[in-house]
């Protein structure tokens, strides 16, 4: 009889154990609010868009890809720093982009094969004008999205929209849901 109560007690606690373990774990995941999104970083998503087209060309490794995407999610940033500053000038923008994507170059060659390095010293100018066609596509798609899905003014999410207007003439009393 002592055995038998010892064994149900154990398996009482056995199973209490693992209720417990089940209901502390979690089923939603919480977003990561330290990401940035696509729509509030329009410059991640043009590096990666580059880097992914120059990783699929020029047949990279892993180790290449990685290198690859730092070294462009940089230059894309500073390429994307000298459009903001000079908006209305594209000779200047041109001019100081050349500038960064010879950096890349520099900086490519120490990552890529001579037959990679190669092949993408020839496509230069264009995976210069992919990424200009995108940014220039991607500034008006987002003016577009900006303009027809506002972002959240508020921090709870709430967004600014007009009120409904009231009826100007209201019957006395209380007439509403609540009378009875």
């Amino acid at each position: 009889m002592k055995t038998a109560f010892a064994s149900l007690a154990l398996a009482l606690l056995a199973g209490a154990a693992s209720a417990q373990q089940v209901s502390t774990a979690s089923t939603v995941q919480v977003r990561d609010k330290t990401q940035s999104s696509p729509r509030l970083n329009p410059v991640e998503a043009r590096a990666d868009r580059l880097s992914n087209q120059m990783v699929r060309d020029l047949r990279l490794n892993n180790y290449q890809a990685t290198k690859l995407r730092a070294i462009n999610a940089d230059k894309i940033a500073k390429m994307a720093a000298i459009e903001r500053k000079n908006a209305g000038n594209p000779q200047l923008i041109d001019q100081e982009c050349n500038g960064v994507c010879k950096e890349r170059d520099q900086e490519l060659q120490a990552v890529l094969s001579n037959d990679q390095y190669s092949s993408y010293f020839g496509s230069r100018a264009n995976y210069y004008k992919f990424d200009k066609d995108f940014a220039s596509q991607s500034a008006s798609i987002l003016l577009t999205n900006s303009v027809q899905n506002p972002s959240p003014a508020r921090a709870n999410d709430a967004t600014i929209s007009p009120t409904k207007p009231k009826p100007a003439n209201r019957p006395a009393g209380n007439l509403g849901r609540n009378a009875r």
